[in-house]
């Protein structure tokens, strides 16, 4: 058994660990607390512009004359864009390996070309590590606004629109909530608009609106705008994840540290009640000799 001072030294050094791990969950429950607020004020917005957008697409299809919006139009694929959206930092528990191994099983069941944007470091050394073609690298702040994120979309619908890719999937982090962050990928170009079933187009028909200068011209307006909102909630999503599984991580890691601690400090004490044991005998011993 280790020596008393071992025993001590250890408890100090794991106990120190502990107070390091608490103070970060404490941190990043904070963030999270404000990310996930964020993610479900943004949400009804992001759902609603989708909404919109499908009962544009759907107007737009019943009418043969109306042009085809180049971000909706699909085109045989060639070559892919994929965004990914990792944390800056790691001690996020499994979440950044889950999103590198989503990338990789992406990128090695695509047939055609495959170029990538990182958002956020760890995505950016993913992507150098892998060999993988890296277009651009984003860094976010830790509170983004659309304002932080809207060039990234803008860069996805250049890139598509000039047609150097055919195809544009986002790979991030899910918020489902506190303990479940869904790896997802999604398509973003071309646009996919929630479908609508003949009824659905037949009750928007009925409604009297007028679009200037055509549904077309709105729809075009509209899908970059569409395109900028999701890059941004899926961003806000990722930030919610990332926040929650570090302050899950942080909470296992203390509540270890602590268990540690308690054995440890178990251990000290049988060392302890060993060594008075040992003494009390030794004590009793020379006593019984003297007295021989």
């Amino acid at each position: 058994m280790p020596s008393t001072k071992d025993l001590r030294d250890r408890i100090r050094s794991v106990s120190n660990t502990a107070k390091v791990t608490g103070a970060m969950q404490m941190i990043a429950a904070s963030k999270m607390n404000r990310a996930q607020n964020a993610v479900r004020e943004g949400r009804p917005y992001a759902d609603r512009i989708r909404d919109v957008l499908g009962d544009l697409a759907a107007l737009a299809g019943k009418d043969e004359d109306a042009p085809t919006v180049d971000l909706l139009r699909v085109r045989p694929v060639t070559k892919t864009l994929v965004v990914l959206v990792t944390p800056d930092r790691g001690l996020a528990g499994a979440l950044v390996g889950n999103l590198q191994r989503e990338a990789a099983r992406f990128v090695h069941e695509t047939k055609e070309d495959v170029v990538m944007i990182a958002v956020g470091r760890k995505g950016e050394r993913f992507v150098a590590r892998t060999g993988q073609n890296l277009l651009a690298s984003f860094s976010v702040p830790d509170r983004p606004s659309l304002d932080d994120t809207v060039s990234i979309g803008r860069m996805l619908v250049e890139e598509y629109s000039t047609e150097r890719v055919d195809k544009v999937v986002l790979i991030y982090a899910k918020f489902i909530n506190t303990a479940v962050q869904e790896i997802t990928t999604r398509q973003l170009l071309p646009v996919e608009p929630p479908e609508r079933d003949k009824d659905e187009i037949g009750k928007l028909e009925e409604l009297d609106y007028i679009y200037e200068p055509s549904i077309s011209a709105v729809l075009e307006s509209l899908v970059p705008r569409y395109i900028e909102t999701q890059v941004y909630h899926g961003i806000l999503e990722a930030f919610a994840s990332e926040h929650s599984a570090r302050m899950i991580a942080m909470q296992n890691a203390t509540d270890n540290a602590n268990e540690i601690v308690e054995g440890l400090t178990l251990d000290l004490n049988k060392a302890r009640q060993e060594s008075i044991t040992s003494e009390l005998l030794d004590i009793v011993g020379g006593v019984a000799a003297l007295e021989g």
